[in-house]
């Protein structure tokens, strides 16, 4: 059940590409950023509200500032300058940056499995990413690379609090510090340069107000609090297990909203990399099973 949870969450992330292009083109990303997260926090702080301890407001600000204030801004560069399934295809690549951001800082060595895998995936992504054969733009691909680092910081953290914070204090409080945050930074970047945030906000239609509600309550407030609420019942590695989810979603969403469509060969490195980032875990849970059975038979003898 909770896998199937940690892949709903997934699905839903892995749609903010195609729905940002098909809903809120040429919005700026920041504003984007705060309309995503302030409403969705205060939302979730109505229904239940929580106030952190002085001990506390360090480390939410912390998670809310990587967490929210940097991966929001970043998630919707990308989504503004690559197309939603690369967007979706790339960000498996988490689990090698996991791998190599847990070694360094922890001295944790990832296995054999996981290691093979790593280069697996760095090499598929690097004949799909080739500017050759697929036209990407540098500033997205910069993002989606600070968006994977804040995934595999930001989840470290939040998983370190399972024990110190309850997780709808962790949900709601950095969905409102990261959401104010962006909110303080689109103020300023409107005051100098307030064209694209004018044509934003004077003729919004009925397509736009559609896509802030799918991003508001489902991406951010639904998605954002099962990822916190199962991380306190999974690892991360457990909970990347359905991160599968989300290329899926950007593939599915970019052919129905977008019309993006790509030649069979970068398709066939697509479902690569996403069968790559799922081999360490279903080798994991295969010896784990293996485990449990060896266990049992020799329980019966």
């Amino acid at each position: 059940m909770n896998l199937l949870l940690a892949m709903i969450a997934s699905f839903l992330w892995g749609t903010t590409y195609a729905v940002t292009q098909a809903t809120l083109p040429d919005w700026p990303p920041l504003l984007l950023g705060a309309l995503r997260a302030l409403p969705a926090g205060v939302l979730l702080l109505a229904l239940r509200p929580s106030r952190p301890t002085r001990s506390q407001w360090g480390t939410l600000a912390l998670v809310g500032l990587v967490n929210i204030g940097l991966f929001f801004s970043l998630i919707f560069v990308m989504a503004l300058t690559l197309p939603s399934a690369v967007s979706g295809v790339g960000m498996v690549s988490v689990p090698v940056f996991a791998m190599l951001y847990h070694y360094l800082r922890h001295r944790v060595r990832p296995s054999g499995v996981q290691m093979a895998s790593g280069v697996a995936l760095v090499a598929l992504a690097w004949q799909l990413f080739d500017p050759g054969s697929l036209a990407l733009s540098a500033v997205g691909m910069a993002a989606m690379l600070g968006a994977i680092l804040c995934i595999v910081i930001g989840s470290g953290i939040v998983k370190s609090l399972g024990g110190s914070v309850h997780w709808w204090t962790v949900l709601t409080w950095q969905l409102v510090v990261g959401g104010s945050l962006l909110t303080l930074a689109a103020l300023v970047q409107g005051m100098l340069d307030p064209e694209p945030y004018r044509q934003a906000l004077t003729g919004i239609t009925g397509l736009n107000l559609l896509g802030l509600a799918w991003i508001i309550l489902l991406n951010t407030a639904l998605s954002y609090g099962l990822y916190v609420w199962l991380l306190q019942r999974m690892t991360v590695v457990e909970f990347t297990f359905g991160g599968i989810a989300n290329p899926i979603a950007g593939i599915v969403t970019g052919l129905v909203l977008v019309g993006e469509s790509y030649n069979p060969g970068q398709y066939a490195l697509m479902a690569g990399m996403i069968l790559m980032s799922l081999s360490p875990q279903l080798v994991l849970l295969w010896q784990r099973r293996k485990l449990r059975q060896s266990a049992a038979e020799a329980a019966m003898k």
